[in-house]
């Protein structure tokens, strides 16, 4: 049984994800569990998660997840506004709640942009570093 829509398609907050995601080589999204995900061969955004225990807490609903640089983590993890979501932060994901602060779209576009380098397969982020 398929999962239930947890997102609204006239977000604009995922419109404007669906944007820089989807500018990126070859990427594509996916409903998965009732939310857009962006990939390649793999996800590298998401858009919503969930606060691992209550599938029914919208604390998450309106975030971007993201694999960040494992270098970053701890640094992102000091911002309020970044937690780790239920199921995929045991893997180093983090959400970034977008209604915790107006979002800085710059800030969002590099944490997608090395997301998307971290789980892209090599000849995309060639691609990728090859545009003007």
């Amino acid at each position: 049984m398929p999962h239930p829509p947890r997102y609204r398609d006239d977000d604009p907050f995922l419109a404007r994800l669906r944007m820089i995601a989807l500018s990126l080589p070859q990427a594509q999204e996916k409903i998965s569990h009732g939310r857009p995900n962006f990939f390649t061969t793999k996800v590298f955004a998401m858009y919503g998660a969930v606060v691992k225990g209550d599938h029914f807490s919208h604390a998450l609903g309106r975030s971007v997840v993201v694999l960040p640089e494992p270098a970053e983590r701890e640094a992102l993890l000091a911002d309020p506004r970044f937690s780790v979501p239920g199921y995929v932060g045991a893997y180093g994901w983090l959400a970034l709640d977008l209604t915790a602060a107006p979002p800085d779209w710059a800030e969002i576009g590099e944490l997608v942009d090395a997301s998307y380098r971290l789980t892209a397969p090599a000849r995309l982020v060639g691609q990728l570093d090859a545009r003007p």
